[in-house]
Protein backbone atom coordinates (compact mmCIF):
# COMPACT_ATOMS: atom_id res chain seq x y z
CA UNK A 1 0.00 0.00 0.00
CA UNK A 2 1.10 3.55 -0.78
CA UNK A 3 2.47 5.55 2.46
CA UNK A 4 0.62 8.79 1.97
CA UNK A 5 -2.71 6.17 1.98
CA UNK A 6 -1.52 3.95 4.73
CA UNK A 7 -1.09 7.34 7.02
CA UNK A 8 -4.26 8.02 6.26
CA UNK A 9 -5.92 4.88 6.36
CA UNK A 10 -4.21 4.19 10.14
CA UNK A 11 -5.34 7.67 11.26
CA UNK A 12 -1.44 8.43 12.18
CA UNK A 13 -2.64 11.44 9.68
CA UNK A 14 -5.79 13.18 9.00
CA UNK A 15 -6.10 13.73 5.34
CA UNK A 16 -4.38 12.16 2.06
CA UNK A 17 -2.78 15.11 0.71
CA UNK A 18 -1.21 16.48 4.46
CA UNK A 19 0.32 12.71 4.22
CA UNK A 20 1.34 13.54 0.94
CA UNK A 21 2.72 16.53 1.92
CA UNK A 22 4.34 15.50 5.06
CA UNK A 23 6.65 13.27 2.82
CA UNK A 24 7.19 15.76 0.50
CA UNK A 25 8.58 17.90 3.16
CA UNK A 26 11.16 14.87 4.10
CA UNK A 27 9.09 14.67 7.62
CA UNK A 28 8.17 10.84 7.06
CA UNK A 29 11.25 8.04 7.34
CA UNK A 30 10.53 4.54 6.42
CA UNK A 31 12.97 2.05 8.05
CA UNK A 32 15.03 5.91 9.25
CA UNK A 33 15.32 6.69 5.17
CA UNK A 34 13.26 9.53 3.76
CA UNK A 35 10.43 7.94 1.66
CA UNK A 36 8.04 9.38 -0.60
CA UNK A 37 4.27 9.49 -0.48
CA UNK A 38 3.84 6.42 -3.47
CA UNK A 39 6.69 4.21 -1.44
CA UNK A 40 4.96 0.74 -0.55
CA UNK A 41 4.54 0.30 3.11
CA UNK A 42 4.51 -3.83 4.51
CA UNK A 43 4.12 -5.28 7.98
CA UNK A 44 7.00 -4.44 9.77
CA UNK A 45 8.65 -1.39 8.39
CA UNK A 46 9.16 1.26 11.19
CA UNK A 47 7.78 4.95 10.61
CA UNK A 48 8.94 7.80 11.96
CA UNK A 49 7.07 11.01 11.54
CA UNK A 50 7.72 14.23 12.75
CA UNK A 51 5.19 16.80 14.16
CA UNK A 52 6.86 20.05 14.54
CA UNK A 53 9.30 19.12 17.61
CA UNK A 54 7.98 16.41 18.18
CA UNK A 55 8.56 12.80 16.80
CA UNK A 56 6.36 9.83 16.71
CA UNK A 57 7.72 6.26 15.57
CA UNK A 58 5.83 3.51 15.18
CA UNK A 59 5.60 -0.21 13.83
CA UNK A 60 3.25 -1.43 11.22
CA UNK A 61 1.78 -4.35 12.37
CA UNK A 62 -0.80 -4.61 9.42
CA UNK A 63 -2.05 -3.26 6.42
CA UNK A 64 -6.10 -3.04 5.07
CA UNK A 65 -7.43 -0.98 2.43
CA UNK A 66 -9.82 0.01 4.51
CA UNK A 67 -11.06 -0.51 8.51
CA UNK A 68 -13.24 1.58 11.38
CA UNK A 69 -12.15 4.41 12.84
CA UNK A 70 -12.13 2.30 16.36
CA UNK A 71 -10.03 -0.67 14.67
CA UNK A 72 -7.50 1.65 13.35
CA UNK A 73 -5.42 1.44 16.06
CA UNK A 74 -4.61 -1.82 15.84
CA UNK A 75 -2.76 -0.94 12.17
CA UNK A 76 0.45 -0.29 13.85
CA UNK A 77 2.24 -0.36 17.43
CA UNK A 78 3.95 2.78 19.07
CA UNK A 79 7.85 2.36 19.90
Amino acid sequence: MRLDKYLKVSRLIKRRTVANEACDAGRVLINDKPAKASSNVKAGDILTIQFGNKEVKVEVVDVQETVKKDEAKELFRYL
